[in-house]
This record gives structure tokens, C-alpha cells and sequence, in this order.
């Protein structure tokens, strides 16, 4: 169908469009005013409705929730994606809405219909080599006094915090420079733990690194020099001393992770999944993880099983004879 094709119109190609199709095209173009593009999407996805009906042998008013179900399941097998039927059925769902409004069905099949679950996309973790190359990277600067000189000591600490604490941003910008009745959350650097309110208003304890409390320390002496640090308890704070945002800290850190050489921008989150990736590959405790992360289900964690199985192939693959052998080399006898 090309654009300049009324959607309403059937193709030569195909049968001829049902009638209570053309109706309900009319009625969508006249009263929700829909765009071209948009009307013709919606008169593709009920051509493909049509034609399951009619090899189906079912008139589209005498279509069940199975026979849906059945296309969807065909469609599914056939490649298409989870959010391509799922557009597909917020068409059909519409269609036969109407139709109930019209009183011609009793109800609709396609409600309580839903499209396959997507498979969630694996978390952006940096390789090892790349999440220490933005630990280790340090601007030069002059001394602490200087606003160049007490960012760079705050701005190391934010990312030894994410990545060597595995905070969530959130959970960063809540921190307090000491403890108080008041106070979300704060570095108990004694004890060495970071004490933080996590979702779900759930406090969980996480230790921090000997990298973590000297950042922490430097930050800390420099913080107490500002006079603009009177103004919040804030640990994390900007030139004005107000506490520094959510959308802040992703700015600083991406900055950071460019002018520290990786070829990646990076964010908050891809330091708590690097941070959770990594210590899977060392320790293998997913309740450990699970624990460190403030998951309260195991299942949440285990996607970085997954990553970890990427980590793992690929050693396979860059190690081991078997994993890589010549296009021309023959198998032994």
C-alpha cells in the first residue's frame, strides 16, 4: 500500500476489504481525525485480521479470543516481534471495541489478549579494564581550595560510590556528609559502609573499598573549606552548595567517562551493572550480589547470570584451541 493510497480502499492484490472494516476506517478517520500514515497502518493490520478470518472460515464478528491467540502465536513463530504484535493487536483491540460499541458483538476477543513478552535487554556493563580506567582517571588539578580542585576530589568519589559501591543514582544524591535523625543516607567511614535508602524506602548497608574511603576522606577535608557547604547537609554538592541532582551527576559522569579515554559514554546505572558483573565473576555468590544490590528478589539479580555467561564465552572463545579453529582446518581423525 503506498501512502497515497486511500487505506480504506482494498488492494487489487487482496480480497475485498470487509465491510464493517471500510466502516470502521471511516469512523477513525472522521472521528479521531487520524494522520495518513496512522490511518494506513490501521487498515494494513485489519487486512491481516481479514485474511486470518477468511482461511480461518470466520465471519469477523464470530472471531473468539482463541482463533486470536492462534495468529498471534503464528506471527510470533514466523519472526515477527513481540512489540510488532503488539501494535498489531492495539489495532485489532480497537476494531472490535468499536464493534462492541456499535452492538454488533457481545464482547471483545482481543481483550485480555497480550502480545509475547519481549526479552529483556542485558544491562550495559563495562569490561573490567574500562571500569578501572575511569576509576583511575584523575584530572589535573590545583589545590583543593580551587573549584577546579575540590570538583575533581568530588567527582572521584562519585565514581568510586557507583562503581566501587554499585549505588544507585538515586541512592548517591540522598547521601548526607554525616549522620542525622534526618538523613537518608551517609558514609560511615570508620566502619567502612556506606549507609543508604534504596527503593521501596528499604536501608541496606554496602562496604566500601579502601579506594572508596580515601576519596571519601579527600572529598570530605576539601567539602569543610567551602563556605557555600553550610547551606546543605549534603555529601555531593555544586558551586551554589545546593546537593547535586540526579541529572547532574549522569552529565558530570558522562563528561568524565569521555575525558578518561572510553570509547563509551557512561551513566550511573552502567556503573552499578559493572559493579554487579564483577563481582559476580570473582565471587559466583548471587545472593551475595543480590544482597549488595538491595534486590529483594533473586530473579532480579539473575540477569547478571547472563552477563557473566558473556564473560565466560568469551574467554572460551579467546582461550581455548577447540573455539576458534581455521575455516580450512580439518577435524582430526
Amino acid at each position: 500500500m503506498t501512502p497515497a493510497q486511500d487505506p480504506a480502499q482494498p488492494d487489487a492484490a487482496k480480497p475485498a476489504t470487509d465491510a464493517l472494516v471500510l466502516r470502521y476506517l471511516d469512523f477513525v478517520r472522521f472521528e479521531k481525525r487520524l494522520a495518513a500514515r496512522t490511518l494506513a497502518l490501521y487498515a494494513e493490520d485489519l487486512h491481516k485480521l481479514q485474511a486470518f478470518a477468511t482461511e480461518a472460515g470466520q465471519p469477523l464478528t464470530q472471531v473468539q479470543s482463541a482463533h486470536v491467540r492462534r495468529w498471534i502465536a503464528g506471527m510470533h513463530s514466523q519472526g515477527r516481534s513481540p512489540r510488532g504484535i503488539a501494535l498489531i493487536l492495539s489495532g485489532w483491540r480497537g476494531f472490535y471495541h468499536w464493534l462492541v460499541q456499535e452492538r454488533l458483538i457481545a464482547h471483545n476477543p482481543v481483550e485480555g489478549v497480550r502480545a509475547p513478552k519481549a526479552a529483556k535487554p542485558l544491562p550495559k556493563a563495562l569490561p573490567v579494564d574500562a571500569a578501572m580506567q575511569l576509576a583511575d582517571f584523575h584530572k589535573p588539578a590545583g589545590a583543593a581550595g580551587d573549584e577546579a580542585g575540590w570538583q575533581e576530589l568530588r567527582d572521584a568519589l562519585m565514581v568510586e560510590l557507583l562503581y566501587g559501591a554499585g549505588l544507585r543514582v538515586g541512592e548517591l544524591v540522598g547521601l548526607d556528609a554525616v549522620a542525622s535523625p534526618d538523613a537518608l543516607g551517609w558514609l560511615d567511614l570508620d566502619d567502612a559502609q556506606a549507609h543508604v535508602l534504596g527503593k521501596g524506602s528499604k536501608r541496606r548497608s554496602v562496604p566500601l573499598g579502601s579506594q572508596a574511603i580515601a576519596a571519601a576522606r579527600a572529598w570530605l577535608a576539601a567539602r569543610a573549606t567551602l563556605p557555600v557547604a553550610a547551606r546543605t547537609p549534603a555529601l555531593l554538592i555544586g558551586r551554589n552548595g545546593t546537593r547535586l541532582t540526579a541529572q547532574s551527576i549522569w552529565q558530570k559522569l558522562r563528561q568524565r567517562s569521555q575525558q578518561a579515554g572510553l570509547a563509551t559514554p557512561v551513566h550511573p546505572h552502567m556503573l552499578r551493572h559493572s559493579y554487579a558483573s564483577h563481582v559476580l565473576q570473582s565471587s559466583g555468590d548471587l545472593r551475595a550480589v543480590q544482597e549488595l544490590l538491595g534486590h529483594a528478589n533473586i530473579s532480579t539479580t539473575q540477569i547478571y547470570t547472563r552477563l557473566d555467561f558473556q564473560h565466560l564465552a568469551k574467554v572460551y572463545d579467546a582461550a581455548h584451541p577447540r573455539a576458534h579453529r581455521r575455516d580450512g582446518d580439518k577435524p582430526e581423525d
